[in-house]
């Protein structure tokens, strides 16, 4: 299954551990200003470290950047297709508004969807605790 446990897409749709898929990644929803981004130091599970080296994830920043891009084209092609008598200013107003929106979901998702690139799932990390 795609997003069955056990996948990437489930640790990325669930932001869950990607090593135990049980323990959270964050360490608060990612509209929490407060701790906008925040992940926790280890999974309270499996007991992994999240931060595999210092700097681990200013590699995120090119997935984030990937998801801008991706979010701009769908919001971009969506008008063109369906709402072609909009003009050109209000598909630009349309993409700041849901980049500014969806901005601190994205920076969320892209930190886990980085580390999913470097920690693979592992059904007997529970047991290493």
């Amino acid at each position: 299954m795609i997003f069955g446990k056990g996948s990437k897409m489930y640790s990325i749709s669930k932001m869950k551990c990607p090593q135990c898929q049980e323990g959270k990644f964050l360490v608060s929803h990612p509209y929490d200003f407060k701790h906008l981004g925040d992940v926790r130091e280890n999974c309270e599970v499996c007991d992994l470290k999240y931060e595999r080296e210092p700097g681990f994830y200013y590699g995120a920043m090119y997935v984030s950047y990937a998801l801008g891009v991706a979010l701009f084209v769908t919001i971009w092609t969506s008008c063109n297709l369906w709402f072609p008598w909009l003009s050109a200013w209000w598909q630009i107003g349309l993409v700041v508004f849901f980049t500014i929106v969806l901005s601190p979901y994205l920076f969320a998702l892209s930190k886990i969807i980085w580390a999913n690139f470097f920690i693979s799932y592992n059904p007997h990390a529970e047991d290493r605790k």
